[in-house]
């Protein structure tokens, strides 16, 4: 059974990302502009800008774009966006985590909980889903960059505490704090991770399946498409059969 990073690398794989590319370096954009805002605009020294350039940089965003996002932190007329977590509840009683940033928070709320209603769940307080969830730093490669074993040894050896591997991906999973000691470590021996950022990681899982599965696709679909929306999280299981066959 697989969950919410096997559903993002399948809509990866088939191309769904492609569809949505503007929209996508539209939130990029957006993170390394916050993140350049809140520390220094120098990568080097600024640990958040340093993750979200290379996470625009695994999607192939060119160099004009992020060194315009970097710009724009300067930039006093700016929009000043603010970071919201909401959390709630989908179908079959699956926990979601929606992480935000808008330059309107009443806008923002207002989309969210539209889109929860509209496809069968509801916006919960804050508190009520996380804490059935740790958050942790999260570190996506190919499959092929290296064997199962060989990504083990070596993302144990830079402070990581898990790894699952698959012919896929590897996920290298640390504690939250150090997510930019580790992916740095790694970056030396593998180069660019394809993915390094904050994930949440349910603690359990629920099994989702049939019309509830289509569903919740639905929903986390719905959430993603939200431009104040920048990431999702949610404790499902489901079969790869079921996550292809939705994924289209």
């Amino acid at each position: 059974m697989a969950g919410h990073s096997k559903w993002a690398n399948i809509q990866h794989r088939k191309g769904r990302q492609d569809a949505k590319r503007s929209k996508m370096f539209s939130k990029l954009s957006k993170e390394i502009t916050v993140a350049a805002k809140m520390g220094a605009p120098d990568p080097e020294f600024n640990p958040r800008l340093r993750l979200a350039i290379a996470a625009a940089k695994a999607q192939s965003m060119p160099k004009d774009n992020i060194e315009r996002a970097i710009k724009k932190s300067t930039d006093a007329a700016e929009a000043n966006f603010e970071e919201i977590r909401y959390e709630g509840f989908g179908p079959a009683g699956v926990g979601v985590i929606v992480e935000a940033l808008t330059d309107n928070r009443n806008r923002a709320a207002s989309e969210v909980r539209s889109i929860f209603s509209k496809n069968g769940g509801n916006m919960g307080e804050t508190g009520s889903v996380s804490f059935m969830f740790d958050l942790v730093g999260y570190i996506e490669y190919p499959g092929d960059k290296a064997s199962e074993d060989d990504m083990l040894e070596a993302a144990i050896e830079a402070g990581a505490d898990d790894v699952q591997s698959s012919e896929e991906t590897h996920e290298i999973y640390c504690v939250f704090d150090q997510l930019a000691d580790v992916a740095s470590a790694l970056e030396k021996t593998f180069g660019e991770p394809e993915t390094a950022k904050p994930f949440w990681k349910p603690q359990n899982t629920i099994a989702v399946e049939s019309d509830k599965a289509e569903t919740l696709m639905k929903l986390i679909d719905a959430l993603e498409d939200c431009d104040d929306v920048q990431n999702v999280y949610a404790n499902f299981e489901m079969s790869d059969e079921d996550l292809e066959r939705l994924a289209g």
